[in-house]
């Protein structure tokens, strides 16, 4: 039945019941007849609300089995669809894995380095700058002390790029030039020059083998242009030493047949508890390879040696203790075959190089046969504290044959030393490099940071340092070279693994007497400040 038949009908029954109720006014109709058609009026409605729930219900019935027809015929589509690609891909051939890319590019501690895929060749461009900017407040003792005056000014220091890298694994490379130095020496074959500053700027350039690996430990043989890690201050890299410059005591040691620059041949062998290592050196990188040269000065080439022993015997968490012995042996000096001079000096500046003169020096001590260092080394860490130290002895041997002046002198005795700590206010440490058996330096844990709230590293340290290059005065083959004595006050902040800004203060004071044989006061005194601005790779 349709909606419109029984709305018609429920339409014609309220018309009936109207027209019962007004013949019931008006002619008073039973109340039975009245009853009975609103009874009749109640079913119907009833079987009009059935009707309309049946219709709902036969509508939503009829979607739902339309959606459901779509789904299926959608699944079916994409079925096939399926099977239409897994018919297609099984006629291609499968390929394998990508290959691995020829090369990794890398940025370890921000130095870029290119390796092959299996890391057995790398080449790695490194670099360096120590940049120095100060000033003296120096006071000779009397007029006829030499200098009168220091120059305050800048230095560029360091200014290093090169390569290092390996080949093959076990083959270590290193080239790199220094441009730096900009007072450190006068140079120059014009009368009058003083010497100094070094004709070439080769600071590394050496090959290392590394494939023997005797006794559980790691071996080295190497040769070339190169940094010996002769003495503990020497060993450390320059980029970590906690002052701008190393205890005089160590570089008058390093200069006489080792040192920065210096060509060797030798081998070195480490695990993580002990060093031995033993070099044969000759010059270093800028000297003039003439006897025969009269203007510059030329001489034959020196050679010698060195030894060390080393070890880290102690150590734990946070702790460590490190002792050694080292050993230098100059066995030819240089010789200038015109002049028939052989000589040797013994001088540094005074722990700061923005002006290159010196204040102590033994000058060129004549009929130098030969010269022997002997030192020790001592160091310990505990936390964020660290506590160094060295002495060395040195003996010049004067029994060359040169037929001049003095004949038969007694060899000659200097000492020297120093003793430091540093502190780091931050809490970090530094940990122990095996293969050069000495310390690294400082890694901040927060590196400084505006965004990130980091501060970098602050170290305080402390420096005394004394060397004695006078002996048998009152002599006429003595030798009055200098009594130097010099505090230094530190303070180092590092930014980040790359960059370092140091704040020294040195006070000084040089006792020195004219001659062996005269005691006229030729000493002075000196403070200085200077700040280094540093960045590495």
């Amino acid at each position: 039945m349709s909606r419109t038949r029984i709305a018609a009908m429920a339409i014609g029954l309220a018309g009936a019941l109207a027209a019962s109720q007004a013949q019931a006014q008006s002619a008073n109709s039973s109340e039975q007849e009245i009853a009975l058609l609103k009874q009749q009026l109640r079913m119907l409605e009833q079987k009009l609300d059935k009707l309309q729930s049946q219709t709902a219900a036969n509508t939503a019935a009829t979607a739902k089995a339309r959606a459901e027809a779509k789904a299926e015929a959608k699944a079916e589509a994409r079925s096939e669809a399926k099977a239409v690609v897994a018919n297609a891909n099984a006629a291609i051939p499968v390929k394998g894995p990508a290959p691995a890319s020829g090369v990794v590019v890398t940025m370890p501690n921000n130095r870029p380095t290119i390796c092959t895929a299996d890391q057995a060749n790398c080449v790695a461009i490194t670099g360096r700058l120590h940049y120095d900017v100060g000033g003296y407040d120096y006071q000779p003792n009397t007029a006829a002390t030499v200098p009168q005056k220091l120059d305050s000014g800048q230095n560029v220091r360091r200014a290093r790029i090169g390569v290092a890298g390996k080949f093959f694994n076990d083959w270590n490379f290193a080239l790199i030039y220094d441009f730096g130095g900009t007072s450190d020496g006068f140079g120059g074959a014009a009368p009058g020059s003083l010497p100094g500053g070094g004709v070439s700027g080769v600071e590394n350039a050496y090959i290392s083998y590394t494939g023997l690996k005797p006794f559980g430990g790691k071996m080295a043989v190497e040769a070339g242009i190169m940094d010996l890690p002769y003495t503990l201050d020497e060993a450390t890299s320059s980029n970590d030493i906690m002052f701008m410059e190393r205890a005089s005591a160590g570089i008058i040691a390093t200069n006489i047949a080792a040192g920065d620059f210096r060509s060797a041949a030798g081998t070195r062998w480490y695990n993580d508890q002990l060093w031995i290592g033993g070099y044969v050196t000759g010059p270093s990188t800028g000297a003039i390879h003439s006897a025969s040269s009269v203007a510059p000065a030329g001489t034959s080439e020196q050679y010698g040696a060195v030894a060390r022993i080393a070890g880290n015997p102690i150590s734990g968490k946070d702790y460590s203790v490190h002792i050694g012995a080292d050993a230098q042996w100059l066995i030819q000096p240089p010789r200038n075959l015109i002049a028939n001079t052989q000589t040797v000096t013994l001088s540094d500046r005074p722990e700061l190089r923005l002006d290159p003169t010196t204040l102590i020096s033994t000058g060129a001590i004549a009929n130098a046969s030969g010269a022997q260092v002997y030192s020790v080394e001592a160091a310990a860490t505990y936390g964020p504290l660290i506590l160094q130290g060295e002495y060395f002895w040195y003996n010049i041997d004067r029994t060359a044959n040169t037929g001049l002046a003095p004949i038969g002198a007694p060899s000659l005795k200097f000492q020297g030393g120093y003793a430091q700590a540093g502190y780091v206010l931050t809490g970090e440490g530094r940990s122990y490099n095996a293969a050069n058996a000495a310390y690294n330096g400082v890694k901040p844990a927060h590196p400084f940071s505006l965004d990130g709230g980091g501060w970098g590293a602050w170290e305080i340290a402390g420096r005394f340092s004394t060397v004695d290059l006078n002996n048998q005065l009152g002599t006429a083959t003595g030798i009055a070279g200098g009594r130097q004595t010099v505090y230094t006050a530190a303070l180092n902040w590092y930014v980040n693994g790359n960059v370092r800004f140091m704040l020294d203060y040195l006070h000084g004071t040089v006792s020195r007497q004219a001659s062996p044989v005269s005691t006229a006061d030729v000493g002075s005194k000196f403070d200085a400040v200077a700040m280094r601005t540093q960045f590495a790779f």
